[in-house]
């Protein structure tokens, strides 16, 4: 069977259920795209053409195939360390005002960091790298590192915890020793002790959040592709997942900025959580 583009009015019906099932909004410029994405879908299965996929997605019978069909239609690249400077921050000013805190008996001796649309997990194996170099004084600390992404076969991937070469270049070479395993085929895998803080889990962004609340969140080339009214709602979400005095950790790209209003601004990247 050999399918050509979908037409415009294919890409538009796609493109709506996209939006409506997970908020995110798909440019004109992407036809081809998406068309490439779908078809794999669409030639794998018994579908014999894109209006009888789109057909079985939003009928009834389409809740366990909507899985396969984010996991096609949504980008899944990151690294480790992207953005040092956030990394940065967390592993120098955020943990010792913490330590410091639990030292005063002002709260508990345990971080929750979430993970928002986390695609393969290297931030969130990042921030459990970042917890690992400053294992002295955090023990005795309960932590935990969840990461959440609306693809299964995102999580998939982060569970297993390989990775390839390209996705650890921000890895100093002291910390892949540590931290990592060179696999036979050039590959790399993290250790246990990294995993073992984090968890996984799937999650829409424009659902509720997680609970219980965290103490950060990390949100990072997440929403580029997410309208105005899509992160607004969002944005809502992440603030009430955020416990009192909890960051939250932006990307440049996110375009949140004037929907932060509710939290205290620190930087371009960092926005607080006073009440």
């Amino acid at each position: 069977m050999k399918l050509d583009q979908l037409t415009p009015q294919q890409f538009q019906r796609f493109r709506d259920f996209i939006y409506m099932k997970s908020g995110i909004r798909i440019p004109d410029t992407k036809l081809t795209l998406l068309s490439n994405r779908i078809r794999r879908r669409v030639t794998s299965g018994a579908w014999s053409d894109y209006d009888s996929y789109y057909g079985h997605l939003t009928s009834t019978k389409g809740t366990s195939e909507l899985e396969f069909f984010f996991d096609a239609v949504t980008t899944n690249e990151t690294s480790f360390f992207r953005t040092a400077a956030h990394f940065d921050w967390f592993s120098t000013e955020f943990l010792t005002n913490r330590v410091a805190q639990a030292r005063r008996g002002e709260r508990p001796k345990s971080l929750r960091i979430w993970s928002a649309g986390c695609a393969s997990g290297a931030e969130a194996y990042t921030t459990a790298i970042c917890l690992l170099e400053n294992k002295y004084r955090l023990r005795g600390w309960d932590l935990e590192i969840l990461g959440t992404d609306i693809s299964e076969d995102a999580l998939r991937i982060a569970r297993e915890g390989v990775f390839r070469p390209r996705s650890v270049e921000g890895v100093s070479e002291v910390q892949r020793k540590r931290y990592l395993r060179e696999t036979d085929d050039g590959q790399w895998q993290v250790r246990p002790e990294v995993m073992e803080p984090v968890s996984f889990q799937r999650h829409n962004l424009m659902t509720p959040p997680p609970k219980p609340a965290f103490d950060c969140i990390f949100i990072r080339n997440v929403l580029i592709y997410f309208d105005t009214e899509s992160k607004t709602k969002v944005v809502q979400h992440l603030i009430q997942a955020l416990a009192p005095g909890g960051f939250l950790v932006v990307g440049p790209s996110e375009g949140l900025y004037a929907m932060l209003d509710p939290l205290k601004r620190h930087s371009a990247f960092l926005y607080e959580k006073c009440s």
